[in-house]
C-alpha cells in the first residue's frame, strides 16, 4: 500500500504543480488526490485534461507569484504619481482602470498564495517532519500575505485620496458654477421682486378704486331697492295682486320661450331648405352632365352608322363593278 501511495503521489503532485485551480475547486481536487494517494490509483487523466488550461495559466501565475516587491512598489508609486493630478475625465477614467488592474493583480497574488499554501500543506503530509513543514509553509504564506496586505492598504489609501480629490473637484466645480450663475440669479431675483412690487401696487390701486366706487355701488343698490318698492306700489295701486304679477311673469316667460322655440325651428327649416336646394342643384348638374354624355354617345353612334352605311355602299359599288367586268368578259368570249 505504501508503494502504491508513493507511486500515486507524483501524479497528484504533477496535477497540483501544473494546474492552477480556482479556490473553490481546490478542495474537491485535493480530496480526490488524497483518495487517489490512499488507494494507490494513478491520476494521469486529470493531468492530461488540465494540461491545455495549465499551459496558458501557469506562466501568469508564476509571474504574479514570483513578482518582486520592488516591482509592485514601483507600480504603486507610479499609480500614486498619476493619481496626484488628473487633468481630465479621461485621466480619471485611466486612473480608475489602473486601480482596477492593480486590484486584480493583488487578488491574483492572494489566490496564488492560497494555492501555494494548500499545495505545500499537501506535500508536507508526505514528509517525516510534518509539523515543521506545515509551520514553514504557514510562515511563508503569512509573509506573502503580509506583503499583499501592505500593498492592499497602500492601494486603498490611494483610492480614498483619489475619491477625495474627485469630491473636492466636484465641490469646486459646483462652487464655480454657483458663482458664475450668481449674477443671473441676482437679476432673476430682482425681476421677481420688481414684479411682486408691481403686483402689490396694482392690488393697492384696485382696492383704492373699489373703495372709491363703494358709495356709487351703495347708491345703485339703494336705487334698485327703491325702484322695486315703487314698482310694487304701482302694481298695488293698479290692483295687481302678487299672484297676478306671478302669472303675468309666467305668461311673459312662456311667450319668450315660444319665441325662442319658433326662432330655432325657423333656423332649422332654413338649414334644411338650404340643404335641399344644394341637393337639387347637384341633381340638376348631374342630369345635365348625363344629357351631355348621352348626346355625345348618340352622335358617336350616328357617326359609326354613317361610316358603316358608306362602307356598305362602297362594297356594293365594288361588287357591281366586279359583276359588270365578269359580264363583259363573258360577252367577249
Amino acid at each position: 500500500m505504501a508503494r502504491a501511495a508513493a507511486g500515486a503521489k507524483p501524479a497528484c503532485a504533477a496535477d497540483f504543480g501544473v494546474i492552477r485551480f480556482a479556490p473553490r475547486r481546490l478542495a474537491a481536487v485535493g480530496a480526490s488526490c488524497v483518495i487517489a494517494v490512499a488507494l494507490g490509483v494513478p491520476r494521469p487523466a486529470i493531468a492530461q485534461a488540465a494540461q491545455p488550461a495549465a499551459t496558458a495559466t501557469v506562466p501568469a501565475a508564476a509571474q504574479s507569484a514570483n513578482q518582486p516587491a520592488s516591482t509592485t512598489t514601483a507600480t504603486t508609486a507610479t499609480g500614486a504619481t498619476s493619481a496626484d493630478s488628473p487633468r481630465s475625465v479621461s485621466d480619471a477614467a485611466a486612473l480608475d482602470k489602473s486601480f482596477e488592474d492593480r486590484q486584480q493583480v493583488l487578488d491574483q497574488r492572494s489566490d496564488d498564495n492560497n494555492y501555494q499554501y494548500a499545495l505545500a500543506q499537501h506535500n508536507c503530509y508526505s514528509r517525516f517532519f510534518v509539523n515543521h513543514c506545515l509551520d514553514r509553509a504557514r510562515d511563508s504564506m503569512r509573509t506573502v500575505q503580509a506583503q499583499i496586505r501592505k500593498e492592499q492598504l497602500t492601494l486603498d489609501a490611494e483610492q480614498r485620496a483619489q475619491r477625495a480629490r474627485e469630491r473636492d473637484q466636484r465641490t469646486a466645480l459646483r462652487r464655480a458654477q454657483n458663482e458664475a450663475e450668481a449674477p443671473q440669479r441676482a437679476a432673476e431675483d430682482a425681476r421677481n421682486e420688481q414684479a411682486y412690487q408691481e403686483k402689490q401696487r396694482q392690488n393697492a390701486l384696485d382696492q383704492a378704486q373699489r373703495n372709491a366706487e363703494a358709495p356709487q355701488r351703495a347708491a345703485n343698490a339703494q336705487a334698485y331697492e327703491d325702484k322695486q318698492h315703487q314698482h310694487a306700489l304701482d302694481q298695488a295701486q293698479r290692483g295687481v295682486t302678487p299672484a297676478q304679477a306671478a302669472a303675468n311673469q309666467q305668461a311673459y316667460d312662456q311667450k319668450q320661450s315660444d319665441y325662442q322655440r319658433k326662432l330655432e325651428e325657423a333656423r332649422q327649416q332654413g338649414v334644411q331648405k338650404a340643404q335641399e336646394r344644394e341637393q337639387k342643384q347637384q341633381n340638376f348638374e348631374r342630369k345635365q352632365a348625363d344629357a351631355a354624355q348621352h348626346k355625345l354617345d348618340v352622335e358617336a353612334r350616328q357617326k359609326q352608322a354613317a361610316e358603316k352605311a358608306e362602307q356598305k355602299r362602297q362594297d356594293q359599288l365594288k361588287q357591281q363593278q366586279l359583276e359588270e367586268q365578269q359580264k363583259q368578259q363573258q360577252q367577249q368570249e
